[in-house]
């Protein structure tokens, strides 16, 4: 069984209806009791850092979630600002994150982008994986998935670093630390390739 995090900030139907076409179970819950019993936890995130840290506040579930994935080790996957919220806080605003990895959440540097690199960036890109173990584990071809975000993690520990994506540089695609995984990526939206990498998820640290 998976627990979708709902802090009012994600794609929660969508990550839920690929998880039920995989052959696998979800509920989604913002109560802190039930993430305290979680098997395995997805944290999904659209939108502003701020906002999205704002809520964890409200709900008062960064207790729970740190009892649960940092001192239990139930492994968790954060999905675009889900996983950025993983960090120690972003140029996007004022509030901190989880603090979880050694790292900060910048946006593009403009100075590096080409004429055709917008920003945001959307749409499909390549992976470079440098840790195909896990998450990436069984990938027959060079995996693509589909982003949308204007911001992207910097980790203070290139060992943090699972696979990292081209716009305009190279920047952080995907980390894990453990049993703390993120993606910058969205896999719900990504076919083959999401469907691929969700059914690593549910076998992770198994």
């Amino acid at each position: 069984m998976l627990t979708i995090v709902d802090y009012g900030c994600g794609n929660l139907a969508s990550i839920r209806n690929m998880i039920r076409k995989l052959g696998g179970q979800s509920k989604i819950t913002s109560d802190a009791e039930e993430i305290l019993r979680a098997e395995r936890i997805i944290f999904p995130g659209v939108g502003a850092f701020d906002y999205g840290a704002e809520r964890i506040a409200a709900l008062g579930i960064a207790e729970a979630l740190d009892d649960r994935v940092r001192r239990a080790g139930v492994p968790l996957l954060g999905i675009c600002v889900g996983m950025q919220l993983l960090a120690r806080g972003s140029e996007e605003g004022q509030r901190s994150g989880l603090g979880w990895i050694a790292g900060d959440v910048v946006g593009f540097d403009r100075s590096r982008l080409g004429s055709s690199d917008k920003v945001p960036h959307m749409g499909w890109a390549d992976l470079s994986v440098s840790n195909p173990a896990g998450l990436f584990a069984g990938f027959h071809e060079d995996p693509r998935f589909y982003f949308v975000h204007s911001f992207h993690m910097v980790c203070d520990e290139p060992s943090d670093i699972a696979a990292t994506a081209h716009h305009g540089y190279d920047f952080c695609a995907a980390i894990v630390r453990e049993n703390v995984v993120g993606v910058q990526f969205h896999p719900e939206k990504s076919h083959r390739f999401g469907m691929h990498l969700l059914t690593n998820f549910m076998e992770f640290g198994g």
